[in-house]
């Protein structure tokens, strides 16, 4: 019998496919990879290849740390062991004769590394199987488009970037197609990858869209958001465009969200035990204590949500996103809406916090563990919004910025519980250094204010 590795090599030499991009995803959600060639990736399959660790050891712009920590010019920046998932592998439409894979990060000796986001993922939903739950997600993305190069971009330095199209226009189909090559362009590309869209269009604001991503399993559909991110910015720039997943681009506007739907199923029967049609609210006392946990806990897991300084300017009142970790039936003003769905497949909870800037892997794992520690301690909501959720008194409150969300990861015994103190350590490391960032830039604003009147 043919080996699987000699069926791909033969697959990729009639595909004249003579190269492939390997990727995984930093703190920051951000793929960095490489291209090899098809015969160094075979090779690769067995044993896995070397990746700097420096990307564990630098922020989103290529700034060192330079605290000290796992990585940097103290260990000399030795490689990491990064293993490809063979079941990603796809072939990339709009680059001819390319494949492309993901990898998973290790340490040289094989050891799990921590912080890792992909395989953090995996070892949340790795104990929802403990419990006897298979997780079930999706990521519905807000982005804004631009009529940027990143040339012209740079050149302004970002001041106002000119959006692809003007007006608020949210589901309208007539600005859904002003670009049809650019939308034809996408479709055809996320096809190509394997990522189905249930979902696309106009959402409120000058060039702003709409995406929501087919539910599955929680790695492939963190997976499947990443490289929906990145594809969208390919195709993009190929059409002298550029997409921003920014959570706030423009104080008058409103942010881009990344909101996640869970559920869970029971593995024998796969189905769903959120859903309950006979009680009150439409869903089981699982989905109330799932729920709960979110609502408990995800103040504490909130830098993983709200990973950036811009993350905290998209969560203000009135602006479509939540403040407070309230919740509610179909309430899009909550930070947590239940949905009962028109089926009991479709029963569902939509975490509302996470922005589109936020690690599809991290935020994720974020909404899982806390609602699953919630089921494990079987804890109670609140009393659901019935109205406007920003008008609520007495509810629990979300940190107001980076630094505060980054301290109550820190002292969260139980996001160490279910993420390792290495992880918890290395990311509020990250999380520390970017709020630092911040506060040393001056900024427009500040130029503004006070460069003549003071």
């Amino acid at each position: 019998m043919t080996s699987p590795r000699t069926n791909l090599r033969q697959e990729l030499q009639q595909n004249r496919t003579n190269r492939v991009r390997v990727s995984g995803f930093d703190i920051d959600g951000v793929m960095r990879g490489k291209y090899l060639s098809a015969a160094k990736y075979l090779s690769a399959l067995e044993g896995g290849l070397g990746f700097c660790d420096v990307i564990f050891g630098w922020d989103c712009a290529d700034a060192l740390y330079g605290t000290g920590g796992y990585t940097g010019w103290h260990t000399g920046f030795p490689d990491l062991l990064a293993k490809i998932d063979p079941a990603t592998f796809r072939y990339i439409p709009w680059e001819q004769h390319t494949a492309m894979a993901l990898v998973d990060y290790y340490r040289r000796d094989g050891t799990e590394l921590p912080f890792c986001p992909r395989g953090l993922l995996k070892r949340i939903t790795a104990a929802a199987a403990q419990m006897g739950y298979l997780p079930r997600t999706a990521v519905e993305y807000e982005f804004f488009l631009f009529d940027e190069s990143a040339g012209s971009l740079h050149a302004k330095q970002y001041v106002d970037p000119r959006p692809e199209s003007p007006g608020m226009f949210c589901y309208s189909l007539a600005r859904a197609t002003s670009r049809p090559e650019f939308v034809d362009a996408l479709f055809a590309a996320l096809e190509g990858v394997r990522i189905e869209l249930e979902g696309f269009h106009t959402e409120t604001g000058p060039g702003a869209f709409e995406a929501s991503l087919r539910y599955d399993d929680a790695v492939t559909a963190a997976d499947s958001a990443g490289l929906f991110k990145a594809t969208v910015k390919e195709i993009a720039r190929q059409h002298g465009l550029t997409a921003s997943f920014m959570a706030k681009w423009n104080a008058d506007l409103p942010g881009c969200g990344g909101h996640v739907h869970q559920s869970l199923l029971e593995p024998t029967n796969r189905e769903n035990v959120f859903a309950a049609h006979d009680r009150a609210f439409g869903a089981s006392f699982l989905a109330l204590n799932y729920l709960a946990g979110q609502q408990q806990f995800l103040p504490e897991f909130m830098a993983m949500l709200a990973p950036t300084i811009n993350s905290y300017k998209r969560l203000v009142p009135g602006a479509w996103a939540p403040v407070a970790a309230t919740w509610g039936v179909e309430n899009r003003t909550n930070a947590l809406r239940l949905i009962p769905g028109l089926t009991s497949a479709a029963t569902r909870i939509e975490t509302r916090i996470p922005g589109a800037d936020a690690s599809p892997h991290l935020a994720l794992a974020a909404c899982l563990a806390a609602g699953l520690h919630g089921i494990k301690e079987t804890l109670e909501p609140t009393a659901p919004t019935s109205g406007n959720a920003y008008e609520e008194q007495n509810v629990p409150t979300l940190p107001l910025s980076l630094h505060e969300a980054t301290q109550r990861l820190r002292n969260s015994q139980v996001a160490r519980s279910w993420f390792g103190d290495p992880f918890v350590d290395h990311f509020c490391m990250t999380r520390d250094a970017e709020w630092r960032a911040a506060g040393g830039a001056v900024t427009d604003w500040e130029l503004r204010r006070y460069f003549e009147v003071i």
